[in-house]
């Protein structure tokens, strides 16, 4: 694999070499296609095909559905560290029982065995007496990090090989970061469910309740497509070994793996429900196979939204990193460095 980015890599390099000196006029030809976009909204339509076509084409090369079957499986592996690491942040500031209820609620839209599984572990550590939690308290929480982080790190070798960059970072810089993004995510997911559990109490006593009630039933799904869209843009910008992207750069693939999520997420549900057989067919570990075909769709979501934010900048001559602007080729990310072929003419 790493051989395979190399070569892919030193190819796009010789192409921006021609490309940064020709660049004046191959542009002036070709305004039509977006290659002096400065935001993704400026690609005209022509330059939008040619981005989709490669899309299609990277994900074929990139082998995009078995990386997205690899961060599934350690995805699965850090999935319950992860929620002992979320009950544990979440139980210094309220009772971790709530925990359990609100993720219970947030997570109705999941396939039913999946949704089954992950209460029945929530409300098996939520259970665990919280002398024992207070005393280890320190040592659980960063050993559940490190084994969540397995996941996280997986999911960052996936968006290198969607923005086709080589992994340079050492291990401690790595490590670190796959760390800061799982407490970020698990951050973010307290956030909500404090927002969704905590604040109407605290409004009830305001005498708002019943219109925050409200509020929450209808907005609760626009309000999770717009915190998994900010979180999922905030990935596109951080995890990848490169300069990081314009934040105008990141947030189309964020829009589109966050509704490709939730209509597949809502299909699936809807197919366990109605015609899946797991249970009959895997037994006690149906269960975990609904979870895994989720988490597989999910990732799936994710690296798809990444493959259209590289191909958007593979589309312009513009710098679309942070910074100073700089000539093709010194840019330090190789879809901002190189432009992608037109196809359609």
């Amino acid at each position: 694999m790493a051989q395979r980015l190399e070569h892919r890599r030193r190819r796009r390099r010789s192409v921006a070499n021609t490309t940064h000196g020709s660049h004046d006029l191959g542009a002036a030809h070709e305004r039509d296609r977006g290659r002096e976009a400065e935001r993704p909204t400026q690609i005209p339509p022509k330059g939008w095909k040619d981005v989709l076509l490669r899309v299609k084409k990277e994900m074929k090369e990139d082998r995009i559905s078995v990386v997205a079957a690899s961060v599934a499986f350690w995805t699965i592996l850090a999935i319950f560290p992860a929620l002992i690491a979320l009950v544990l942040l979440y139980g210094l500031i309220s009772d971790p029982a709530e925990v359990e209820r609100q993720v219970s609620s947030m997570s109705s839209a999941l396939p039913g065995d999946a949704r089954t599984l992950l209460s029945d572990q929530m409300r098996g550590i939520v259970s665990t007496p919280r002398q024992g939690l207070g005393i280890g308290l320190v040592v659980s929480l960063l050993g559940a990090l490190w084994a969540a982080s397995g996941g996280m790190r997986a999911l960052i070798d996936a968006l290198n090989i969607a923005y086709d960059q080589q992994e340079t970072r050492n291990f401690f810089k790595l490590r670190a970061l796959s760390i800061a993004l799982t407490v970020g995510a698990i951050l973010f997911i307290a956030l909500a469910v404090f927002s969704v559990g905590v604040l109407p109490v605290i409004f009830e006593y305001v005498g708002l309740g019943r219109v925050v009630e409200r509020v929450l039933e209808f907005g609760r799904w626009p309000l999770l497509a717009l915190l998994a869209t900010i979180g999922l843009s905030a990935l596109y910008r951080f995890a990848p070994c490169r300069t990081h992207a314009k934040w105008r750069w990141v947030t189309p693939g964020g829009v589109v793996a966050t509704a490709f999520w939730l209509g597949a997420t809502a299909l699936f549900s809807f197919y366990v429900s109605n015609f899946g057989s797991y249970n009959e067919t895997y037994g006690a570990l149906g269960g975990v196979i609904v979870l895994l075909l989720w988490l597989y769709l999910s990732s799936y979501a994710v690296l798809l939204g990444a493959e259209i934010n590289a191909e958007m900048e593979h589309q312009t001559a513009k710098d679309s990193t942070v910074g100073e602007p700089a000539p093709m080729g010194e840019r330090g990310a190789t879809m901002a460095d190189t432009l992608g072929p037109s196809y359609a003419r």
